[in-house]
């Protein structure tokens, strides 16, 4: 099957590859799956057995400087999967800003340096895993950049070890205590509320109104809409951390999308997986508000799902140069599909 969007070119084709991927990627070596067919080409002059199909798409990808295709195998069922993306990653108008932040030392960065810096000022943030997804550097290398740049003050990192995120100096980057002020994240009631008692459903505005007297406005470029979310400059996407401020129309869409995470405690992980992903679609949720959400409580849901969801890629933090904050707030990584 080939997949054509505006951004990707996807193949997927049964079964999996007959050498690893990573000896594919390499090249040198062909081993055909039907030699009868393969025969054919060779003879009129279509075909080879150089092993170079795949480092040559890999070389055309790298030349327009767009994110290294990703090849790989699914077991269940068997099938090898080719995304082409064509997302650029040293894009112009970055460039531009780059080398006007840098003048001449922009010359003399390596193209890892770059790409690191490159992807700062395109996502804000960046960590030692985004640049391996984004990168063919080894691991050490990846490190090294790091440091040369923080030495040079290009780039500040807060966290430690693999939570280490990196950010420009005075980038801006929001924090939770200036978006929610000094005070403590909202308590979690009973997360059967929200979906068994119609009346909470059904609450007039009077009591939405009496029930976000608490809240806060925000600070420092944080604004709550009518809707009842946050709008906070340098988050990409509205912000809930209270349920019972929603209109009651986003609400109601919210609990739908949890309710059978609500009703069972006991439910597949991928299943429980999907259901937070969905969640977290359109907007950055709070821990808490998480929690209430799936019925589960606050710490076993980041440690056996949200902290693995974001070391997998699939969900982003809202503040990660504090990771473990109690009002963290997570959303989806749009590009984490492999479909």
């Amino acid at each position: 099957m080939v997949v054509k969007r505006p951004d990707l070119f996807g193949f997927r084709n049964p079964g999996n590859m007959r050498i690893s991927v990573e000896q594919a990627v390499q090249g040198g070596e062909s081993d055909c799956r039907n030699r009868i067919i393969h025969q054919m080409f060779l003879m009129i002059g279509l075909g080879e057995r150089a092993g170079s199909g795949v480092p040559k798409i890999f070389s055309g990808w790298k030349s327009c400087d767009w994110r290294p295709p990703a090849l790989y195998e699914k077991d269940e069922p068997e099938q090898t999967l080719l995304e082409l993306r064509m997302l650029d990653l040293f894009p112009p108008e970055v460039v531009s800003k780059l080398r006007a932040y840098l003048g001449s030392a922009y010359d003399g960065l390596s193209e890892l340096e770059r790409l690191i810096l490159a992807t700062v000022a395109t996502e804000q943030v960046t960590t030692h895993n985004r640049i391996m997804e984004i990168s063919v550097d080894h691991s050490h290398d990846l490190t090294q950049a790091f440091q040369r740049l923080v030495k040079a003050g290009w780039l500040k990192s807060s966290g430690h070890g693999r939570g280490t995120v990196y950010h420009r100096p005075g980038g801006g980057l929001p924090t939770p205590e200036q978006v929610f002020g000094e005070a403590l994240p909202t308590a979690v009631t009973s997360s059967v509320h929200l979906i068994s008692d119609s009346e909470h459903l059904e609450e007039s505005s009077e009591h939405l109104n009496e029930s976000s007297e608490h809240l806060q406005e925000g600070a420092e470029g944080s604004k709550r809409t009518k809707e009842g979310f946050f709008l906070v400059h340098g988050l990409s996407k509205p912000l809930i951390d209270d349920p019972y401020a929603l209109s009651q129309d986003i609400r109601q869409d919210l609990i739908v999308e949890a309710i059978e995470a609500q009703k069972r405690k006991k439910m597949p992980k991928k299943e429980l997986d999907a259901v937070i992903l969905n969640l977290c679609a359109d907007y950055f949720i709070t821990l808490q508000v998480l929690a209430q959400l799936v019925n589960r409580t606050p710490d076993a849901l980041r440690q056996r799902y949200l902290k693995r969801l974001v070391d997998e890629g699939r969900l982003m933090l809202a503040f990660p140069t504090a990771p473990t904050h109690p009002q963290q707030a997570y959303t989806t990584v749009q590009e984490s599909s492999n479909d």
